[in-house]
């Protein structure tokens, strides 16, 4: 029998971002949170909701998005309230983002616990997981904020890492730990000695915390941030002042991450805890770690697209393809394919970090075409 929603818990989704590093498959119009990446069926943001509903219920739960993507998301969540769909002018970073839904659920609900899961991320394991949220939410009760962290598969330099301190005695949690400090992506040979060293996890951006607890340690560190924050929270539910209070303030709104204005500083008071996370996690972050998780580890060649027509012999990599042009490999290993009917992409595994940088040139050369 599934254990019931939390009834002081609400879950929030920042949809936002375009995933410039799978470019050209991710695009403005049309972001890595709309596509099918691991073949479910549907796509990551409808994976995300289904992977939350049971934990707080449907009608709790909001999403964060641009006002361009509004029609997209309703689609794809034909049980999201409209009330409870936050649209943004502009990207704004996450401090904006998940501090703008705390604002508008605190006046709602002023002793509300709330989640920011990000929109595009693949989590297996659901019941490991939901286990892990609901023990952060136990510690989230006793005015800490609190994070899931992911045990290393293996040393990465893409994600950052989470240093456990010692324990923390919460009822209903477990396995809670206080954080010592957050570390930045490291290079090789500093993620070997983490991945050995077990006290490290990777920073999944899952945070859970009583929306008063985020907004008072936003107002400590960035008090302009946090003053137009609750000034557009005031007009959000009156519908004639909410558009007028979001073109005003949205785009001086500042941009930082809310590991830096909220985790970190919560950190170094001894404010902030994690919760191991014990499923498998992949943030999709290029197209090597999709044609992993693709592949399920194995070195073979995973293809991606609705009646693909891949012809391949001693290759492995990845091909997500959108037209029907037949595609030949040959000896190739590693190998990155992304056809689309605009824009063709080829790189290797081991390159795919570098995507985002063509990106950034095809902005600098006025190629908005195919952006």
């Amino acid at each position: 029998m599934a254990d019931p929603a939390i009834d002081d818990f609400y879950a929030v989704i920042p949809a936002g971002g375009i995933g410039s590093r799978l470019w050209p498959l991710s695009r403005a119009d049309a972001p890595k949170f709309l596509h099918d990446l691991t073949g479910s069926g549907q796509t990551l943001l409808r994976d995300t909701w289904d992977r939350l509903a049971p934990l707080s219920g449907e009608g709790r739960i909001a999403v964060v998005t641009g006002r361009a993507h509004r029609a997209a998301v309703e689609r794809e969540l034909p049980g999201v309230p409209d009330h409870n769909v936050f649209l943004e002018s502009e990207p704004r970073d996450s401090s904006a983002a998940i501090g703008l839904a705390a604002a508008i659920l605190v006046r709602r609900e002023p002793d509300v616990i709330i989640g920011s899961f990000a929109a595009d991320h693949v989590i297996r394991q659901t019941r490991q997981f939901e286990f892990a949220v609901r023990q952060a939410v136990a510690v989230a009760r006793e005015g800490y904020i609190c994070t899931i962290g992911i045990q290393p598969s293996e040393p990465s330099v893409g994600f950052g890492y989470i240093k456990q301190a010692g324990e923390l005695i919460v009822d209903g949690a477990p396995e809670a730990y206080m954080v010592e400090r957050f570390v930045e992506k490291p290079d090789l040979e500093t993620a070997k000695q983490y991945f050995e060293d077990r006290a490290y996890l990777w920073n999944a951006g899952m945070f859970i915390t009583r929306a008063d607890v985020l907004l008072a340690e936003l107002a400590v560190n960035e008090p302009e941030l946090h003053a137009a924050l609750l000034e557009l929270a005031d007009a959000w539910d009156d519908r004639d002042r909410r558009g007028p209070a979001v073109d005003r303030l949205w785009p001086s709104l500042k941009k930082i991450a809310i590991d830096y204005s909220v985790a970190e500083p919560a950190a170094e008071k001894g404010r902030l805890a994690v919760i191991p996370g014990h499923f498998d996690w992949d943030d999709v972050g290029d197209f090597a770690s999709l044609s992993k998780l693709n592949s399920h580890g194995r070195n073979e060649l995973a293809i991606l697209g609705e009646g693909a027509r891949v012809l391949a012999d001693a290759s492995s990599g990845i091909v997500v393809t959108q037209t029907k042009r037949v595609i030949s490999l040959i000896g190739v290993r590693d190998i990155v394919v992304v056809d689309t009917p605009d824009a063709l992409l080829v790189t290797t595994a081991e390159n795919a970090q570098r995507v985002k940088g063509v990106v950034d040139a095809l902005k600098l050369t006025g190629r908005g075409d195919v952006l």
